[in-house]
């Protein structure tokens, strides 16, 4: 199969969005793909979960991606092609206090049943959250965050946690209606919790990062199968062994990146060429 068979020049692509993602992702599938991106009227994503917790997120940002791409199929039958963005948030897995964003957008071909995914991960300093006592705590933080650009969420507090159940605004626009919403959570709880609001709309910095997940996903497009010409042939593991530079043995630093094509199954081992692992990740040398 040749490269031509996958062109998606002039298809129509239905993206799942109901938070202005089409600014980070239509034009940039439409000038390198050639792709038609249409949003649905009245779409909603809320359903699938949401980040002020108000709506579970009960699968993974890939499952969730999936769902919301089948979603926007059944709305926009006559489309060939699907497209989701998730993200997600939350510490670093290994350095603390240090909060990690993780971008995906996922593009179905439905007439081929291709899946492609491109990911953008990174620390994200826009994720950021407080409880206050008082308006003026609240308002620091807003000035910090770079409200009323960057969208703030306020919450009610339970038991020093925050609950959207007991009090929950997300819209607030200017400094009078974010101290409305204060006042009502500090009225209710004595305190009030406070968060970057994350959905794409109202935060620039994470919808950057979605345009580099999509710029990713156009690499993985762009990296055909040796074998059958499939796009997508990324790496797809990493394999750790890489020795130890004191003692040799193998440490769980990457040894080779393999690529596997998801249609014929061909399977590439490349081996990295980073020199010996540094001493500090063997467990040999440091037990």
């Amino acid at each position: 199969m040749t490269e031509a068979a996958h062109s998606l020049r002039g298809e129509t692509a239905v993206l799942a969005t109901m938070h202005g993602k089409q600014r980070a992702i239509a034009p940039l599938l439409a000038r390198f793909l050639g792709l038609r991106v249409v949003v649905p009227q009245d779409f909603d994503t809320d359903r699938f979960g949401t980040f002020s917790r108000d709506i579970a997120r009960t699968g993974t940002p890939l499952e969730t991606a999936r769902a919301k791409i089948a979603a926007g199929f059944a709305r926009v039958p006559d489309a060939r092609i699907g497209l989701a963005s998730e993200g997600s948030f939350g510490p670093h897995p290994q350095v603390p206090f240090l909060a990690w964003g993780s971008e995906q957008v996922m593009l179905v071909d439905r007439a081929s049943d291709l899946e492609l995914v491109g990911r953008h991960e990174a620390p994200a300093a826009y994720f950021v959250h407080a409880q206050v006592d008082n308006i003026n705590a609240a308002l620091a933080f807003a000035a910090r965050v770079g409200f009323p650009r960057q969208g703030v969420i306020v919450m009610g507090v339970v038991d020093g946690q925050p609950s959207p159940a007991v009090a929950l605004a997300k819209d607030a626009h200017d400094d009078d209606t974010l101290i409305a919403a204060v006042r009502r959570a500090l009225a209710t709880c004595g305190a009030a919790s406070l968060e970057t609001d994350m959905r794409a709309h109202r935060n620039p910095p994470r919808m950057r990062c979605i345009r580099r997940a999509t710029v990713d996903l156009l690499r993985a497009w762009r990296s055909p199968c040796p074998a059958c010409a499939r796009p997508g042939f990324v790496v797809t593991a990493r394999l750790p062994g890489r020795p130890c530079g004191w003692c040799g043995a193998p440490t769980r630093q990457v040894l080779a990146d393999e690529r596997r094509c998801a249609g014929c199954c061909h399977l590439e081992r490349q081996p990295r060429h980073d020199g010996p692992a540094d001493p500090a990740h063997c467990d040999a040398c440091n037990p």
